[in-house]
């Protein structure tokens, strides 16, 4: 009794590894911890630090969601591989994604939006499988959207709206059947929509508004049963025929550049404001 009564605190107290909380103390300081909204007392428990949640003596959440981080993510932060998710939205987060990013193949939840984060996304992104939620809206990414992402065959939520993306969207996102929302609102993609995206038999919310895309909205849309939010508008669309297909009870917003259609939805009232203000801005604190 008296070994359980001593080894049991110890036990339920353990202090992570070396490793893991380096990791932790290089966040801090490459942010200016000591600026943050509410900082981390160093001398102190991990434990007892804002934001950080612990399982079994490793690292398995952060959660500094509006908490004026500001600086660049170290590389570091690639060896918390036990971490699941990783909120730092609505920060002034700059420079570029750590390369060893992609090492944290536990991560379900990865939040950087609204951000100043800036260069290309990594193309190692397909080995982060567990992913649900990919979300960097409002940031500074540039270069293209990597086929990778279609390997996450688990994410729900892909947002990367309001960035300087270019390009195609790439066909592999069709394969991500369990998607639920995808944003890609106002960058520079262009090309086609892929028809690969009738796939995507759970997607609810699909705004690509504010683009270069052209050719004709696919005749597979229709397949898109569970879709309730579509804005497609300010694009060079040459054909919205694959619209006309679709049923147009299941619409809550629709927006477009063909004006022919549009009066079929003007039953239903919404303000129409982009996903990126909108959805994503009360995000939940256990993400």
């Amino acid at each position: 009794m008296i070994f359980l009564c001593a080894s049991g605190p110890t036990f339920s107290y353990a202090e992570v590894s070396q490793k893991e909380k380096s990791a932790l103390i290089d966040l801090f300081h490459s942010t200016n911890g000591s600026g943050w909204t509410t900082p981390w007392d160093l001398n102190t428990s991990i434990s007892t630090w804002k934001g950080v949640e612990l399982k079994d003596g490793h690292v398995v959440g952060i959660n500094l969601f509006r908490n004026n981080l500001q600086g660049v993510l170290p590389e570091s932060l690639g060896r918390l591989k036990y971490l699941t998710h990783l909120n730092l939205a609505f920060n002034g987060i700059t420079g570029v994604l750590p390369k060893d990013i992609v090492k944290l193949k536990s991560l379900k939840v990865l939040r950087l939006e609204m951000n100043r984060i800036k260069g290309s996304l990594p193309l190692g992104v397909g080995q982060m499988k567990e992913l649900e939620v990919f979300s960097m809206f409002n940031n500074f990414l540039s270069g293209s959207i990597p086929p990778t992402f279609g390997e996450l065959e688990n994410l729900k939520e892909l947002n990367l709206s309001s960035n300087n993306l270019k390009g195609i969207i790439p066909n592999s996102i069709g394969n991500l059947t369990k998607l639920e929302a995808l944003g890609l609102f106002e960058n520079n993609l262009e090309g086609s929509i892929p028809q690969e995206m009738g796939n995507l038999g759970q997607l609810r919310e699909l705004v690509l508004s504010n683009n270069q895309l052209g050719g004709e909205i696919p005749a597979e849309f229709s397949q898109l049963a569970s879709l309730k939010i579509l804005q497609i508008q300010n694009n060079r669309f040459d054909s919205y025929t694959g619209l006309k297909q679709m049923d147009t009870k299941q619409f809550l917003v629709f927006d477009t550049d063909e004006k022919t259609l549009n009066p079929r939805f003007n039953d239903i009232q919404l303000q129409r404001t982009r996903m990126a203000d909108t959805k994503f801005e009360d995000v939940d604190d256990n993400e």
